[in-house]
């Protein structure tokens, strides 16, 4: 079965495409490197023996979309990744965020709506549910708005793809309402590198760890937590990776209850900004430099999922620790800079 894969060179693009390989599905990535490096394919062919198909490619060009499916006709899935995915910058630059999250959905559902039979898997987020009103959050937690642009494209991108499945019957969709992906691959041949200054906790730590950053900035301390600071539920990126082959494998083998589901992605523990700091500490065996600053605008206090729904419905459930997933990171961060 051929599976494309958009934004498929990405963080969690990347490992998704590895898992698929060795589950056996043919992977056509689509990236247009804004955010990631050609190298990555050098990782997975590492990892599973085999190169996936590439291609350069913007989704903001219809035109360029359109060529793309008449060259590969035979494509039978999707998995959306590509997307910029910063909270922090989505505040900066919103039409940025609209753009390339809205923009390039609606092309690749208007594609796929011509198609006989496809499924699609769409890379959502946890910010969907804004600052929730109990914990742990549950898929029927009410969609609040959005605390950022970033989130409000993830809302939006949910209310398009529900809108699409009821008018094409022939798309089945599954949106994965992710929280904190954070991790490797146990290889070390794959793992997150961000392009510039890092938008995320982990890989800041960690370019912090190894000298390349002098100090990581801790974003408040004065929020109503065992420690004051924001707390999030980090879940390693090869489980997160492993729940998009499941919830493809679902739509393929037609054991989903509805054209259109939601499945929560976590770990079902959140954790403090503090506590992820304080692991790294002790898998790195060494201090870090940090200093707590003002908040940022767009974060909410705390997020960490329900997941007895993609436990019991979808099958999957993550297995790795959060120590086990810095140590993953740490080791990834000193490969790359050795």
């Amino acid at each position: 079965m051929s599976i494309l894969v958009t934004g498929g060179l990405g963080f969690i693009g990347s490992h998704t495409v590895v898992e698929l390989q060795n589950k056996g599905f043919d992977v056509i990535i689509i990236d247009n490197l804004s955010n990631s490096t050609i190298d990555v394919l050098d990782g997975i062919k590492a990892i599973t023996g085999k190169a996936p198909i590439f291609e350069k490619l913007d989704l903001r060009e219809k035109s360029a979309v359109s060529d793309f499916f008449k060259k590969y006709p035979d494509i039978e899935g999707v998995i959306h990744f590509a997307a910029s995915k910063a909270v922090g910058e989505s505040v900066e630059k919103p039409l940025l965020y609209y753009e390339n999250n809205i923009t390039t959905l609606v092309y690749l559902l208007q594609e796929l709506s011509a198609k006989k039979d496809v499924s699609f898997i769409f890379s959502s987020s946890c910010t969907v549910y804004g600052q929730a009103d109990s914990l742990p959050i549950t898929e029927d937690a009410p969609v609040k708005t959005a605390e950022s642009p970033y989130g409000n494209t993830k809302q939006i991108g949910e209310e398009i793809i529900q809108d699409s499945c009821k008018v094409y019957q022939n798309i089945k969709a599954i949106s994965l309402r992710y929280f904190n992906p954070i991790g490797a691959h146990h290889s070390a041949n794959i793992g997150e590198l961000p392009v510039g200054v890092p938008q995320n906790l982990v890989p800041f730590i960690t370019q912090t760890g190894v000298g390349m950053r002098e100090q990581l900035s801790v974003f408040g301390d004065d929020y109503p937590t065992k420690d004051g600071t924001c707390i999030r539920d980090y879940i390693h990126v090869v489980d997160l990776a492993k729940a998009h082959v499941v919830a493809a494998q679902r739509l393929i083998e037609n054991k989903n209850q509805s054209n259109y589901e939601v499945f929560n992605v976590g770990t079902g523990t959140g954790s403090t900004v503090l506590e992820v700091i304080a692991s790294f500490e002790k898998v790195a065996e060494k201090p870090l430099n940090y200093k707590i600053v003002d908040r940022r605008p767009g974060d909410v206090i705390a997020a960490y999922a329900d997941t007895t729904k993609a436990n019991n419905t979808l099958g999957w459930k993550a297995e790795s620790t959060l120590d086990q997933a810095m140590t993953s990171a740490w080791k990834w961060e000193q490969k790359i800079r050795n």
